[in-house]
Formats: structure tokens, sequence, C-alpha cells
């Protein structure tokens, strides 16, 4: 069974331009996703898989593995499935892929381990997202935080920007869980959702989970225990991300 990751990245991000080469700790944001990622050590291929001839140049610099992809994707799992079909590889319809999102400089390779836990443990897995316990009410009421609703199996509802599930009072045994960025795929069923036309809660909540939910498919939860864990969606979270870079234990590993 290969093992294939994908990092999408493009500059024209709707909230934060040329957020994927923003300097994070005087490093390019991307050059922390990249080199985190590759601490994963059972990739059969880590890909760069832009549109963008400064993101490609980036990472030929860095000795990164880049595709060029189309720059009419408006969903990062498209983008993706794309940069799959020409990485050379022969990919077998269940083999594994993992889209690792460009905006997550504080990923740890034990993320990327949880997802594929769930596709290697239970055949009829299709597809698993990172879910990280929120204990701090600021994520939960974040709008640029995409929450997760699950059932007793662990399989997705619901996914959105709003604070779900509802309570009148936040307190961390709500159980809340977010979108941490990084999405696990059998290779057959990411072909298959490449197919499906957009969904109406997907363009609602601009959420690549809900056209998998809203045409009737499952994905499984991939639990992740609280820690302090930040993406970049906006230029004043740069700040708060490389506070918690200092503290925590990758830095200064790459």
């Amino acid at each position: 069974m290969k093992i294939i990751g994908v990092v999408p990245a493009r500059m024209a991000a709707s909230r934060f331009p040329g957020k994927p080469l923003h300097p994070i700790l005087g490093r390019p944001m991307l050059d922390h996703v990249l080199s985190r990622a590759s601490m994963f050590g059972r990739w059969d291929g880590l890909y760069l898989a832009t549109c963008d001839r400064e993101i490609a140049e980036f990472g030929t610099r860095g000795g990164w593995p880049v595709l060029m992809t189309s720059d009419r994707h408006e969903r990062a799992l498209d983008r993706v499935a794309e940069a799959v079909e020409k990485c050379g590889q022969d990919v077998a319809e269940g083999d594994l892929v993992a889209c690792v999102q460009g905006d997550e400089p504080m990923l740890h390779p034990r993320m990327i381990e949880a997802v594929f836990r769930p596709l290697t443990e239970d055949p009829t897995v299709l597809c698993t997202v990172l879910a990280v316990e929120i204990v701090e009410e600021a994520q939960f009421r974040d709008p640029n935080i995409v929450k997760i609703v699950h059932d007793m199996k662990g399989d997705v509802l619901y996914t959105s920007r709003q604070p779900i599930p509802h309570c009148e009072a936040f307190t961390p045994e709500l159980g809340a869980r977010r979108i941490g960025g990084i999405f696990g795929f059998r290779w057959g069923f990411l072909r298959t959702y490449t197919e499906l036309p957009e969904s109406p809660l997907e363009r609602k909540e601009s959420c690549d989970s809900n056209r998998i939910v809203d045409h009737g498919y499952r994905q499984r939860i991939a639990p992740y225990p609280h820690q302090p864990y930040f993406s970049v969606d906006t230029l004043s979270d740069v700040r708060l991300v490389e506070e918690a870079m200092l503290e925590e234990e990758l830095w200064g590993e790459y």
C-alpha cells in the first residue's frame, strides 16, 4: 500500500493573499509545513502542489518535489487529486493519500499518523479528517475555525464555521472538535470526490467535508487531543503561531 502526501498551496488566499510564503520565525510558512510533514516516516512521496510560479520557485529552491496544477481549483482536495494523477507513481485504488493544508505550520507527524489510523484499521472507511479537541471558548466562537459534529461511531454529520454543537455556556466537557487541516483518503474515493458536484452546504460553509456528507458518503474523524495548535487564517494569526511554536517540541528540530 502506497502512502502519498500532497501539500496544496496558492498565493490568492481570499483572507490573506500570499500567506503560503509569509515568514514565520524567519522562514516561509510552507517551509514549516513541508519540513514537519516530512518527519512522518512512511511517505512513498510528499509533494507540493500549486498553480503559482512564486510557490513553485520556493519549492524548487528548497528541494521539495513540485507539481503544477490548474489555477481553476476552488477546493484544496481537487488540487490534491490532480497532483496525485501527475506525480508519476502508479497509485492504486486502495492506496492512501493525505492532504496536508499549507497553512498548518504547527502540524506534528503524529497528526498524520492519526489521520491514517482509521483507514488502516477499518477497510470500510473511505476518508478521514483530523479532529482536534477544543478546550478554549475563543476557538469555539472563531468563524475562521471549522467545527465538527459527528455521530457516535465517529462519522462526520456536519462541519460549520459556527459554534457547534450548540451550548448556552461553553465548557471543555462539551466535547467540541475542530478540523485540523489534514485529511486522509483512499485514492479511489478521492477520485470519486472530485467527480461529485459542489454541494450547497460546501458552498455556504466553504468547507470540502460537507461535499462528502451532502452526497451521502461518510468521513471518519481522526480524534486528536488538545494541544497549542493554530492554523494561519489571517495576518493576525502569525504572532499567535510564532509565540506558540517557540514553546513546542518540534521547534529547532528542522
